[in-house]
């Protein structure tokens, strides 16, 4: 199952380490894409720019000279004349920035063309320029209309020529980016659609994974808890009847006897050995004798108050902390509750068995000042009460007698 779910999130993060790769590579192509077609966009709107100048140069200068050819004032003339040479530089400085951007083998042997053409422009232009400088008016109007016009409607259709193609290149790479957008996009969405499937996958497989072995952890820490608590059941309880073992008892005697003697109280100890217990064992067996210890446990429990103390010391023997009693009545009151309540009818394993005790007493301080001679004066009365006879013997009995 490890090994399983090792696998499967391997490939799930491998499938995803590759999402992620092919996210980022196809950012990088859209990202020189859109470098790449700004550029060619930039580029051709420069040269459009660039050929608006020289068109807008160009015909200026036949404007000029058109101009020069019908005013009759010198001053006037010459003015006309700056704006002729003005126009020229602007076409001059046109070409050379065009031709400095860097031109296309077609696009060279256009400009070429042109370049020829704009030879044969400027010389009739210089032409027209020095019949109107020698007043020979008519010589130079019909030059303008018989060549120089012409030759710039000429380069003019050149230019706009030009012009549109440059444009058609603009749109198209401006569509072409469009449409690798759209592609990208639609790339980056599916892409990313299949990275969050993937995140989902790797995700949901490691939560279950790890509410697995959280599970595993929390039964683990039960099974030890539980464990724990029956190690220290069993270290401190009776295998057998459940009660206290000696060494509890005794732990809870010394803190009765602690608090008896700080707040000048009583503690009351019964220590119980039950009669013929050895004759159960050997005549109906130990599975029959276990039963009846248990029973005794059971109706010890039922006979004292929840406050007081039961403890099984082993064998057939019993001991009950009365804990903060008056007197030796109630030490009295107790062991007589006990016989009464052990003498009730009992049946084990469909054999009718006589339950019966000998309850020796003590009295904290009277009968002892610490939990050893406590035990021995409640043991040692014991003894007196197994050897008596009659019925009420718990009544003829002094306490240390």
């Amino acid at each position: 199952m490890r090994r399983t779910f090792l696998i499967v999130t391997s490939a799930a993060f491998f499938i995803l380490m590759i999402l992620i790769i092919v996210l980022a590579v196809n950012s990088i192509v859209q990202l020189s894409n859109n470098r790449h077609l700004n550029t060619i966009v930039l580029t051709h709107n420069r040269k459009v720019n660039l050929i608006t100048q020289i068109q807008v140069g160009s015909h200026q200068r036949t404007d000029s000279l058109l101009r020069m050819a019908l005013t009759q004032d010198p001053f006037e003339r010459d003015a006309i004349f700056m704006e002729y040479n003005h126009a020229a530089f602007l076409v001059g400085n046109g070409r050379n920035e065009l031709k400095k951007m860097g031109l296309t083998p077609a696009e060279q042997i256009e400009f070429d063309r042109q370049t020829r053409l704009v030879t044969q422009i400027q010389a009739t232009q210089e032409a027209v320029s020095d019949l109107l400088n020698a007043d020979r008016m008519a010589e130079a109007n019909a030059l303008l209309k018989q060549k120089a016009i012409p030759l710039q409607t000429a380069f003019n259709q050149q230019l706009a020529h030009m012009r549109s193609r440059y444009q058609d290149e603009t749109l198209h790479a401006q569509t072409v980016a469009n449409q690798t957008f759209d592609k990208t996009w639609r790339t980056a969405i599916g892409m990313g659609i299949a990275a969050a499937l993937m995140s989902v996958i790797v995700g949901g497989l490691t939560l279950r994974r790890l509410s697995r072995r959280s599970r595993q952890f929390e039964r683990q820490f039960a099974e030890l808890e539980a464990s724990r608590a029956a190690l220290k059941q069993e270290a401190s309880h009776d295998s057998l009847t459940g009660l206290a073992n000696r060494r509890l008892f005794y732990d809870r005697l010394q803190q009765a006897i602690r608090h008896a003697r700080r707040y000048n109280g009583k503690v009351g100890l019964l220590f119980i050995d039950l009669d013929k217990f050895k004759e159960v064992n050997d005549t109906h067996g130990h599975h029959v004798g276990d039963a009846v210890l248990t029973e005794v446990a059971r109706r010890l429990t039922r006979s004292v108050r929840d406050s007081d103390s039961i403890a099984r010391l082993g064998g057939d023997e019993f001991v009950v902390l009365l804990d903060n009693v008056h007197g030796r009545d109630d030490c009295l009151a107790a062991a007589v509750n006990i016989e009464r309540t052990l003498a009730e009818d009992s049946s084990f394993y469909g054999l009718s068995v006589d339950i019966s005790a000998s309850i020796g007493q003590a009295l904290f301080p009277d009968d002892g000042a610490d939990e050893d001679t406590l035990i021995r004066a409640a043991d040692a009365a014991m003894y007196r009460i197994k050897g008596g006879a009659g019925t009420d013997r718990q009544r003829r009995f002094a306490f240390g007698q």
